[in-house]
């Protein structure tokens, strides 16, 4: 029987992939919460062909995962909460159940961390979503390995740190966080607050409101107090306003350094050769380099078995990367469910199982075609984040490719764990969850 997958894009179908099954036979059912359209789709669309086309080749190639059929489900969210909430609950019942949530969004993962528990399906914030939840003995359902947004600062004051000669030369700079105005913006604040406490930096917070085409007073304000450095939190067009703005009051890019979030091609080359320099964090490599994305170009692009709109050279892409880095980490959760549980027919309370057995190794990653692709993630009951490491990125404009220009940072476990305890202690005495004991 043929079983069409469809994407709801505001009520209009969008994908056309076809996967052939057995009628009644049991698939997998991965959701993906894309957002194709509104003004975050130029950032939404790569991720999702990134998550789309990896487990579209694991049916292709290897049918499925340990030979069980992944039914994707693609949900339009538009980067809207309420919008999101309603995709997760057209998709959480949908065919065997859904496995596993990856909400693509701060505000969406807030919305749905009462809901994990209450339905036994996990959700997958890789690296957004509400920071304390790496604190599994409170946030049991919740994971969001392989690093926090606390992290991401923490790093980038370790980072800055290097470039001015020390820690201790922060004290006396000014340090500013253009930020868009919502959850996932203030996320990284705290952590920065408790770093200018600690290290005697000024810390300013200038916010941006959605969708962030309006930066022409944060900019101004830019100029006039003259920061040594401007981290950002930005997304979508936010991201690309700001490179031309920081361009047009010549502020120098390589003292111009973006989350994870702002880091990609889509962010920098509107500015051309302005953007050379700019900095922003990773936790995956750029590229299309790897034997993964040559299986991909195989069998899902040779085959013409892509997402519509999908473009062969935007392969490799940093977002797209994303989106891939995120179907490895969900499909070998169901693995390991599969192992722990002993039946290849898994709900997500095995897959949440899965989630918190989670040791992909440098082998493994070989073994999946992504040698260096990544740094190894290991989960456990106590700790949902991982590693919490990331490296950054430079851009080069001539080149029009991304460098990393550092190792693997190590978080400032001194100013962020403590956070991570206050904040999800809090949320456990406010919702009457008694810690696990790990």
């Amino acid at each position: 029987m043929l079983k069409r997958i469809a994407g709801i894009f505001s009520g209009v179908l969008v994908s056309t992939l076809l996967f052939v099954s057995t009628a009644g036979a049991y698939e997998l059912v991965m959701p993906s919460m894309d957002y194709r359209t509104g003004p975050y789709a130029p950032n939404g669309i790569p991720f999702a062909n990134g998550y789309h086309d990896y487990l579209v080749m694991l049916n292709e190639r290897d049918g499925g995962i340990n030979g069980v059929k992944i039914n994707l489900v693609p949900c339009e969210t538009a980067y809207n909460t309420k919008q999101g909430v309603e995709c997760y609950e057209k998709v959480k019942g949908e065919g065997d159940g859904a496995l596993i949530i990856q909400p693509l969004s701060t505000g969406i993962t807030y919305q749905l961390i009462p809901k994990a528990p209450v339905d036994e399906i996990p959700v997958h914030s890789m690296g957004y979503g509400r920071t304390s939840a790496a604190n599994g003995k409170v946030f049991k359902w919740i994971f969001n390995f392989p690093a926090t947004y606390w992290d991401q600062a923490a790093v980038a004051l370790k980072y800055i740190g290097d470039r001015e000669g020390g820690l201790d030369k922060l004290n006396g700079k000014k340090i500013a966080l253009v930020y868009h105005n919502s959850a996932y913006g203030k996320e990284p604040i705290r952590t920065l607050e408790a770093g200018a406490e600690k290290f005697g930096y000024e810390f300013m917070q200038l916010p941006v409101d959605h969708p962030g085409q309006e930066q022409k007073s944060t900019w101004l304000q830019i100029r006039r107090e003259k920061p040594d450095w401007v981290l950002m939190w930005g997304w979508g067009v936010m991201n690309q306003v700001a490179i031309k703005e920081a361009a047009s009051i010549r502020y120098p890019m390589d003292h111009f350094m973006g989350v994870w979030w702002s880091g990609s091609e889509n962010d920098v080359l509107p500015a051309g050769e302005d953007a050379d320099g700019y900095l922003s964090g990773a936790f995956h490599a750029p590229g299309d380099d790897f034997p993964a994305h040559d299986d991909i170009k195989k069998y899902v692009y040779d085959a013409g078995k892509t997402a519509p709109g999908a473009e062969r050279e935007r392969i490799g892409e940093v977002l797209y990367n994303r989106g891939l880095i995120a179907a490895v980490y969900a499909s070998e959760a169901i693995r390991n469910a599969m192992d722990i549980h002993g039946t290849k027919e898994v709900n997500g309370a095995m897959v949440r199982d899965g989630l918190e057995a989670m040791d992909l190794t440098e082998a493994r990653l070989t073994e999946l075609g992504l040698p260096g692709f990544t740094i190894p993630v290991k989960v456990t009951c106590a700790n949902h984040a991982g590693p919490r490491k990331v490296a950054i990125q430079q851009w080069d404009a001539k080149a029009k490719e991304w460098n990393f220009v550092s190792d693997f940072y190590d978080t400032m476990h001194d100013i962020v764990d403590p956070l991570i305890e206050e904040d999800s202690a809090g949320f456990a005495e406010e919702n009457g969850i008694t810690p696990r004991d790990c």
